[in-house]
């Protein structure tokens, strides 16, 4: 293996999870399980009411409108077991590309199950609840480090997902995996995906207190960057922070698999990974809401409806939360954000291939977000007092029904645009 190959495998995933069972409870009920993929009814009612960013998101109202129905999401990540019960039916043949015996079905870790459940989980068994759980899974298992250590596997595994999930019929790309190396070969694969009008989200990292160093693809200038919020609002102290970020979503206090044995779920930080699932399901589901949209009117309006810090200057971006916290709802119950050209990108601002939008004209194009809060759907509380470089930012999520009142958090955010 070359220098440069080594380099390759140095590969980390976005994980804050703290590995603590969610009760004494859960770990009998956990032990008396003997089915795989069932989770017990002592914890399973402590799993869902832990979903706390579903009730802040206003969930139950959006479903009313938008599931998910008819789009596919490929998760790229340490497979996907499509047993539990929570993911029955969810999940479509995908592909390993580690070349170790095994199927992208076949989770050797736990997490990517867990992040599909998150995308698309359908809560039955008291299993996680997805944002969209009409949505549908195809998962493309890839070499976690932990897994490659003890194995020979396929050097080029990530760029080889990337490229497969691109010829897929999936509309959504999510990875919450990341690497400190940015690879030209995989730079390509995702450029590739753009071309073929895929929407591709990535983890930004867990890292922002150890080196706080850029990773890839989240890094990359087609991959939309997902950094992690709380449920106060708040961007997570672990949550990388730069301009490779675009937007930010629930990542803290998350529940998770514990384990490849997938007894039982676990407590703690979902961190940028789970928050990577949450953003793409809220682009789910306004695709599925607008389903002759491309890409790039889906991701637009996805950053045009976000929570973000009132009377910031429109068209600005937050080092720490990007255009700010995803809000589907905004857009599906109240019609915030305009999808506008079909064909530019509101990442690069460049004109992109592989379009599939219906031939009836759009909104004019947009990149400033909504002024202002009306409705039933608050936006901000903080400061709006700004410096040349810095702002204090506080955001809340808004619920559909309900103004949900979280506290205001300061960061002291470089306004920096992603690079043309």
């Amino acid at each position: 293996m070359t220098a440069g190959m080594s380099q390759i495998r140095k590969r980390s995933r976005p994980y804050a999870f703290r590995r603590g069972l969610l009760s004494t409870a859960a770990v009998i009920g956990a032990i008396a399980a003997n089915i795989s993929g069932t989770a017990p009814a002592a914890f399973a009612a402590d799993v869902q009411s832990n979903q706390w960013y579903l009730d802040a998101m206003g969930a139950e109202q959006i479903w009313k409108t938008a599931t998910g129905k008819g789009i596919k999401v490929a998760v790229i990540d340490t497979g996907v077991n499509s047993a539990t019960l929570s993911l029955k039916g969810q999940v479509q043949k995908g592909l390993d590309l580690t070349n170790v015996a095994g199927e992208a079905t076949d989770d050797y870790d736990g997490h990517g199950t867990t992040m599909a459940e998150l995308i698309a989980g359908t809560g039955r068994g008291g299993g996680l609840r997805g944002l969209a759980p009409e949505a549908k899974i195809v998962p493309y298992r890839i070499a976690e480090e932990k897994f490659e250590a003890k194995r020979k596997v396929n050097d080029w595994d990530v760029k080889d997902a990337i490229r497969a999930a691109a010829d897929s019929d999936a509309q959504i790309i999510s990875m919450s995996f990341g690497s400190e190396y940015w690879i030209a070969q995989e730079e390509e694969a995702v450029k590739y995906a753009q071309s073929k009008g895929k929407l591709f989200f990535a983890s930004v990292g867990n890292s922002a207190k150890k080196g706080n160093k850029p990773e890839y693809p989240a890094s990359y200038a087609e991959v939309v960057g997902v950094a992690a919020s709380g449920p106060d609002g708040k961007v997570a102290d672990y949550s990388q922070h730069g301009d490779f970020v675009d937007i930010a979503a629930p990542g803290n206090d998350i529940p998770h698999w514990c384990d490849a044995n997938f007894k039982r779920y676990c407590d703690g930080d979902g961190g940028t990974s789970a928050a990577t699932a949450i953003a793409s399901a809220s682009a789910a589901l306004i695709w599925s809401a607008h389903p002759d949209w491309t890409a790039n009117q889906v991701l637009r309006v996805l950053f045009e409806s976000a929570a973000r810090a009132e009377g910031s200057k429109a068209g600005t971006l937050s080092n720490y939360l990007g255009h700010g916290i995803v809000r589907p709802g905004a857009h599906i119950n109240r019609g915030l954000g305009k999808p506008g050209d079909p064909n530019l990108s509101p990442l690069t601002n460049k004109k992109t291939s592989g379009s599939t939008a219906s031939s009836a004209p759009s909104a004019p194009a947009s990149s400033q977000a909504p002024k202002g809060n009306s409705g039933d759907d608050a936006v901000v509380a903080g400061s709006s007092k700004k410096a040349e470089d810095d702002d204090q930012l506080g955001l809340i999520l808004g619920a559909a029904a309900a103004v949900v009142v979280l506290a205001a958090g300061t960061f002291a955010v470089l306004r920096r645009r992603r690079s043309a």
